[in-house]
């Protein structure tokens, strides 16, 4: 989800040396990136829009917050297994597999919508999820390497090139898909039922235009597998898969860093479930949710590409996410201490500002933290990242339905206090003093 990014999903690292003539053509490579990111461009401004109003649409004992708390916790769950999963299916295989629960989370919005059909798409959506993300890393890493081997370019450079690609038309994915939920339901306060059936027949048009233009990719099975060892099986490979995120558990810059990549994920959580439900649609109605979260989406894609050009070292990181934690703290007192006259639309629109501020940092530095402190073991590490940031997620939709806008407001800034605190903690230690540090 939207995110959900963490824009730094589980991917299987590739090693050089590959000289399979499986893809002749120089161009075809940045071809496949180009469309990669389009694609996941048209299905996730449908899905991060949708998921934006699920707590609003979907309000009949907490089925919207529910559903999408099953949504991350099995995303969380499959996380853990997917890798194995996507080896044995194959890259395009993956990718269009992936696809498919997307597009039923949403289709499923065009018909009455029930627990008995909500919950288990939603478990399949969490499954799917898993899945097209860790393809989404293998395969742009596959590009990117393949485009620099056949152009004599540096490696290291071209998969950052390829990824400030790909992750700089995602973030346009908020910004885009709630300027049409604006657009569609400016007309009324809370939508007509007939102006919300049309927004979701949109956004499963814009969906399938992206699973179309998803076949359209090349097949880099080949590829892939050359940098895979061939004698080992699926067993063999979910064994070492879960010993790599096993492994970071024991290291104590991770310890420090897991509350830190908790509060990414309840920060997300309490934009997509709370700040939309108690505050946007209350004062705006159900028409400004697309509105405000589009404010958010622009600054949280601006804030992510300036904040990953300032990142240096452990030095701007922590200057970043200080800037961050505050930025967001101010929002949760100014909710918890005001809320009866932060109800304009100016103030709706600072607030949306602030926390995506406060998103775009947390994902970029994050990444850039793991990147620095885990190069030898980066897969598990954003395993971690996963499996905690959906976990944060799923559980602040399972309780948002029984507790209060106040009491989760209290949680938030537990939450960013404990979080910020232990990686003040980590910086003031350094990277040295606790490099070698395990339990």
């Amino acid at each position: 989800m939207e995110s959900l990014d963490s824009h730094n999903d589980i991917e299987k690292p590739l090693l050089p040396g590959d000289d399979s003539p499986v893809l002749t053509q120089k161009s075809t490579h940045a071809r496949d990136v180009h469309i990669l990111s389009f694609s996941f461009l048209l299905i996730f401004l449908a899905f991060g829009a949708a998921q934006n109003l699920e707590s609003s649409v979907n309000t009949d004992k907490g089925l919207g917050t529910t559903s999408l708390g099953i949504v991350y916790l099995s995303f969380a769950l499959f996380s853990l297994v997917a890798s194995p999963v996507v080896r044995a299916l194959g890259s395009k295989t993956a990718l269009m597999l992936g696809t498919t629960g997307y597009w039923l989370f949403i289709a499923v919005h065009l018909i009455k919508q029930t627990w008995y059909i909500m919950y288990p798409i939603s478990l399949y959506l969490g499954f799917a999820s898993s899945i097209i993300w860790v393809e989404q890393g293998t395969y742009l890493t596959s590009a990117a390497r393949s485009h620099a081997r056949d152009n004599n370019l540096h490696e290291g450079t071209t998969i950052g090139n390829f990824n400030g690609e790909f992750w700089g038309m995602f973030a346009c994915r908020q910004f885009v898909g709630n300027l049409l939920s604006l657009a569609i339901l400016r007309d009324g306060s809370e939508g007509t039922p007939g102006q919300t059936k049309f927004l979701y027949a949109m956004f499963l048009c814009s969906m399938t235009l992206g699973i179309i233009l998803m076949c359209f990719l090349n097949n880099r099975d080949n590829v892939e597998k050359d940098y895979q060892n061939s004698s080992c099986n699926f067993y063999a490979s979910l064994i070492s898969f879960l010993k790599s995120v096993i492994t970071p558990l024991f290291d104590v810059r991770m310890l420090l860093i897991i509350p830190l990549m908790a509060y990414t994920g309840l920060q997300q959580a309490f934009v997509w479930a709370e700040f939309t439900k108690f505050v946007v649609t209350p004062t705006l109605g159900m028409s400004g949710v697309g509105g405000a979260m589009a404010v958010y989406g622009f600054f949280d894609a601006i804030c992510s590409l300036v904040a990953g050009r300032l990142t240096s070292g452990l030095k701007s990181i922590s200057l970043i996410v200080s800037g961050g934690a505050l930025l967001q703290a101010i929002v949760f007192v100014w909710l918890l201490l005001n809320f009866s006259r932060a109800s304009g639309v100016i103030s709706i629109a600072i607030m949306a500002a602030l926390l995506g501020i406060g998103d775009g940092v947390f994902n970029t530095q994050i990444s850039a933290l793991l990147g620095i402190f885990f190069k030898r073991d980066t897969e598990g590490a954003f395993a971690q990242l996963k499996v905690w940031q959906s976990g944060a997620v799923a559980v602040i939709f399972f309780i948002s339905p029984y507790i209060s806008l106040e009491a989760m407001l209290v949680v938030m800034l537990t939450g960013v206090c404990i979080a910020y605190g232990t990686f003040v903690y980590l910086f003031l230690q350094g990277e040295e003093a606790v490099s070698s540090s395990r339990l």
